[in-house]
């Protein structure tokens, strides 16, 4: 057996660098953590290629007592807990105690930092975990750190890490996420002297998402909020058209804490179920207010991930918050009549050319005021929005106003990227003031001006001056869909019976199937009884689908058993025997009478959700008056 030795300091600090660091964006987390601690209001983070050969954080947070400064460096130290109880309610960032620690055993690190209540700060230079320098040095309020050739001394971790630019990029990723946790701190990255990202601090979340991911998907933004004995939960949710390929666009925030969390993804996931396409994740940035007692922050090294104590009530509670949230809002999407035109549908309008209302003009200036608010891309049109919520959206398009109003002084015309026109045109303001009405309403029933049907699949309803289309085998669909859920829901489902019965034979797998989804075939209407070794009799079938193939839908659900057994819950086993009634629906390209017509809008009335098919695709489409008049010129 080989000798057993002590690992020379060095060496154990490289190895414990290598758990915590793993390229520059973990250097950058774990300062801007300690920053955001430190009770920073500004933080302004600076990368050179990548963040390989520079990173630069500054912050104006309370800074570090000037003979404190070594001791920050050594491993295990930390201000943030005392205790190991400690750990099990820790509300701060980073609190592992290692981090300055790792960072200096393989990068060239130089601290400058003064507290408020020193004369003068203190520059301190440690490379490799060697002490280079420290000396006294005139400097603001705060904490600079300045980390140089990260993994100099460890080519082996140097040459495994990406390009400049994907580096550069999970920098970025991680400042926008940083931003968004903590609104009320101004953040700053500029990347190779360029600036990416700035935000104002001003404690608004919609600002901040409005900084990174622009005016379409901050004007699509429903606002959620929840409390009950499990969590809290405030933020908002995406309309299903904002929809992505991947779960890059959901944000989750614990404790004002970044997290990835499957069991968070999972619950709103579901509740975006009937909304969504197959593979479709929805935008999201919520905040969440647990209990320290009731989450584990200790399961992942960088605190990413956490274990909660009540699993499938937060699970059940989340998805029928964000599910209750988006039926309150009619999701009807409008197209526009040009694809590039399309891309444009969240631009502001084409600005009028009658003369503005003077300022002695009382009355027509407050009309006009009021279609201001009414017609501002950041909130959704609700019917009796308070002029507050618009108003909360201001700071950010202040400067494209203020320049707005400078071109008009000076008779120029108006800069149509404004992200608050100063004017708009009357007609978008009627037609937002009117617009006010769900369409799929009764009340707004007695208004639909059916047109006819298009290509013998869609159907055209003129209704307070927008086309709505809708697609007659999705909305069906969907009609049946829910009909039969309901109907298993209430046990009011009917049985026909067949002569001569229907024989199936079974294998092995099918037959445990068959016993395990023995009740919610019954409860579904099928009649099933054994035959003879593995042979059964199909006696009955669902007597609302009687001309459907049993034999197909038997079969299928059976096949598809595998997928659905490992949740106890009966739910998806109901939604899956449902989703085959579907193809009872009527197709596309068939003729359908006006009375057949109007019924299937009369039953899309009753729906919870009538705007979006079982598959997630859209049952009805609006193009506004707006939009044909624009393509016949009549608007120019």
């Amino acid at each position: 057996m080989a000798e057993i030795r002590l690992l020379h300091q060095e060496t154990i600090d490289k190895i414990a660098a290598g758990e915590v660091i793993e390229r520059p964006s973990s250097v950058v987390k774990e300062l801007v953590e300690n920053a955001m601690d430190a009770g920073a209001a500004a933080i302004t983070v600076e990368i050179k290629d990548g963040g390989i050969s520079l990173i630069r954080v500054t912050d104006n947070g309370c800074g570090i007592e000037t003979d404190q400064v070594e001791r920050a460096f050594l491993r295990h130290s930390t201000s943030k807990i005392r205790t190991v109880e400690d750990l099990l309610c820790v509300s701060s960032l980073g609190f592992r105690g290692e981090a300055l620690s790792s960072i200096a055993a393989i990068a060239q690190v130089e601290l400058i930092t003064k507290t408020a209540s020193d004369l003068t700060g203190v520059r301190y230079v440690i490379e490799g975990s060697v002490e280079k320098e420290k000396e006294e040095i005139g400097a603001p309020d705060g904490t600079t750190f300045l980390v140089r050739n990260l993994f100099y001394n460890t080519p082996a971790r140097l040459k495994f890490l990406k390009t400049a630019q994907t580096e550069g990029s999970a920098i970025h990723a991680l400042m926008e996420r940083l931003a968004l946790s903590r609104p009320d701190i101004s953040f700053k990255l500029i990347v190779n002297q360029q600036m990416k990202l700035q935000t104002s601090g001003n404690s608004n979340p919609k600002d901040v998402i409005f900084q990174i991911y622009g005016r379409e998907i901050t004007a699509s933004l429903l606002s959620l909020e929840e409390q009950n004995d499990a969590f809290s939960v405030t933020g908002w949710i995406g309309e299903p058209f904002v929809s992505r390929g991947n779960r890059n666009f959901e944000h989750y925030f614990i404790n004002r804490r970044y997290v990835r969390s499957n069991l968070l993804a999972k619950s709103l996931e579901e509740g975006y179920k009937p909304y969504l396409m197959q593979r479709q994740y929805p935008f999201c940035v919520l905040y969440f207010t647990f209990d320290g007692e009731c989450i584990d922050v200790n399961v992942h090294p960088a605190k990413m991930e956490l274990r909660f104590d009540r699993n499938e009530e937060i699970c059940q509670k989340l998805c029928a918050c964000v599910r209750k949230r988006l039926g309150q809002k009619e999701l009807i999407p409008s197209v526009s009549v040009d694809r590039k035109e399309a891309k444009k549908k969240q631009a502001p309008p084409v600005l009028p050319k009658e003369r503005l209302p003077e300022p002695f003009e009382t009355e027509r200036l407050k009309k006009y005021q009021k279609a201001i608010w009414q017609s501002s891309p950041y909130e959704p049109k609700y019917p009796n929005r308070p002029k507050e919520a618009a108003l909360t959206a201001q700071p950010v398009a202040a400067a494209e106003n203020a320049a707005a109003d400078s071109r008009r002084q000076e008779g120029k015309a108006p800069d149509e990227t404004a992200v608050f026109p100063a004017q708009t045109t009357q007609s978008y303001v009627q037609e937002e003031l009117q617009y006010e009405g769900r369409f799929l309403s009764k009340e707004a029933r007695k208004r639909h001006s059916i047109l006819g049907q298009l290509f013998d699949t869609y159907w055209l309803v003129e209704y307070e001056e927008k086309l709505f289309i809708i697609d007659q085998h999705a909305a069906h669909e969907k009609v049946l869909y829910e009909q039969t859920v309901r109907s298993l829901k209430e046990k009011t489902q009917t049985t026909q019976m067949i002569s001569p019965p229907l024989i199936l034979s079974l294998d092995l797998q099918e037959e445990e199937a068959y016993h395990a989804l023995k009740e919610q075939l019954s409860a579904f209407g099928f009649e099933i009884e054994p035959f003879g070794g593995r042979e059964y009799a199909v006696c009955g079938v669902p007597g609302n689908f009687f001309h459907l193939n049993a034999r197909e839908i038997l079969m299928t659900l059976l096949d598809s058993y595998d997928g659905i057994k490992k949740d106890d819950a009966p739910a998806p086993v109901l939604e899956k025997i449902a989703s085959l009634s579907c193809r009872a629906a009527v197709k596309g390209s068939h003729a359908m009478r006006r009375p057949e017509a109007e019924a299937l809008i009369e039953a899309l009335l009753e729906l919870e959700n009538p705007y979006f098919c079982p598959h997630g695709r859209p049952v009805i489409v609006a193009m506004d008056k707006y939009e044909l008049e624009k393509k016949f010129k009549r608007i120019v």
